[in-house]
């Protein structure tokens, strides 16, 4: 059986395409003739979050049921404020972060699959109505803890939903959920087993991106099982309601949610060097410092978004990244236009001093690095008490 070819509209590819090249930061809008919205957060052309949608709340709970099954969501206490704005659940997984309830890799699972749906959603949408795009600067993910490659993420989009629509489910959206309509007849043509777990399941309560979930596999072979007794009548695809998460009065005198922030300086030395990252930990520990080594300079940002050092030691020659790229990168984002960036560098040419100052090094020493050099620096540099950084003022009831 052949199906029409469906693709993705070109503007909206290009759209996406160019917050990439452009390095945007900011909120990328799209709405539907039909009236259906999506908002992807960028920061420095990368997609960081994504709301929207059909089921906000259903796909938040989906996920944290998937990638952080020790939270209980039906124990989290939150006010009204803490999901009235539009980015409410990466403030939530923010705050759990900050508590150290989930760590950053299940972020990263869940960033990556919010944005993978959004994407898949919006595909579908747009190939049953128009869809237009605007970008807005008011709301800047400052800090953000996972970072999603967009152009891998929209060939993502395009290869699965080539391959949703080739299997004849353009017409049917993955937030419907299977309901039996005729089971005496649906009995007679699937073992018993398999009709224990239809009635289980196929309820009219879980959406098809559910059962792909209780089941352990992706939506598409779960709806592709579904698909004959789908066309026969036996079973229907009816929308189901979203699931908010319960709020609650909060007492007058509870406190907002501030994250414990050790008073000592924590210096961040990035270098692929192993060696110059251990040299550097045994100055700076003793010193009664805090020291965090990062030797992959891919990874780099998002650590240091993540940990926010008071002090930065940057290595100006690694593979991939530059030190004056990872310079040039942080100065663009607020919360380190003032952090002390030292280049460390194995020549001491002028050229290499006049391309750091460009780029918003704020210092430079050679290496070897010892002791008396990285300490004249650290102190010039840290005050003996590190400003404390803002927290959320997110709260949450316990």
């Amino acid at each position: 059986m052949s199906h029409p070819e469906l693709i993705v509209p070109n503007n909206l590819v290009d759209e996406f395409k160019s917050c990439t090249q452009l390095q945007y930061s900011g909120k990328l809008n799209i709405k539907s003739s039909k009236g259906h919205k999506w908002a992807f957060y960028y920061r420095l052309g990368r997609i960081v979050w994504a709301t929207g949608g059909t089921h906000p709340f259903r796909r938040w709970r989906r996920h944290m049921a998937q990638h952080c099954p020790e939270i209980d969501v039906e124990k989290m206490r939150l006010r009204v404020e803490d999901i009235s704005i539009d980015y409410w659940g990466y403030r939530l997984l923010e705050v759990l972060h900050e508590k150290q309830k989930i760590k950053r890799e299940q972020i990263n699972f869940i960033v990556e699959n919010t944005v993978t749906e959004l994407l898949f959603d919006l595909a579908q949408q747009a190939n049953f109505a128009s869809v237009s795009c605007d970008r807005n600067q008011e709301v800047i993910l400052e800090a953000p803890m996972s970072f999603t490659n967009a152009d891998m993420s929209l060939k993502l989009m395009q290869e699965t939903w080539k391959n949703w629509s080739e299997a004849g489910l353009a017409s049917f959206s993955p937030d419907l959920a299977p309901i039996l309509r005729r089971p005496e007849q649906l009995q007679q043509q699937v073992s018993l087993s398999v009709y224990k777990n239809f009635v289980t399941l196929i309820n009219g309560k879980y959406t098809l991106r559910d059962l792909a979930v209780k089941m352990k596999q992706s939506v598409l072979p779960v709806a592709r099982s579904l698909l004959p007794y789908i066309l026969k009548g036996l079973i229907e695809l009816v929308e189901a309601p979203d699931l908010p998460l319960a709020v609650t009065q909060v007492k007058k005198n509870s406190t907002p949610l501030q994250p414990k922030t050790p008073a000592v300086p924590l210096i961040a030395c990035v270098d692929d060097s192993p060696q110059v990252c251990q040299m550097l930990e045994q100055i700076l520990i003793p010193n009664g410092l805090r020291c965090i080594k990062i030797q992959d300079p891919v990874q780099a940002l998002p650590i240091l978004i993540e940990h926010k050092p008071d002090l930065i030691f940057l290595d100006l020659v690694m593979p991939v990244a530059s030190g004056y790229e990872i310079c040039a990168q942080l100065r663009r984002i607020s919360v380190f236009a003032n952090t002390p960036v030292i280049i460390l560098t194995g020549s001491d040419g002028l050229f290499d001093r006049v391309r750091a100052k460009v780029v918003g090094s704020t210092d430079f020493i050679t290496k070897p690095v010892v002791a008396d050099k990285v300490m004249t620096v650290v102190r010039k540099y840290v005050q003996a008490q590190s400003s404390v950084k803002s927290g959320s003022d997110l709260q949450v009831c316990h």
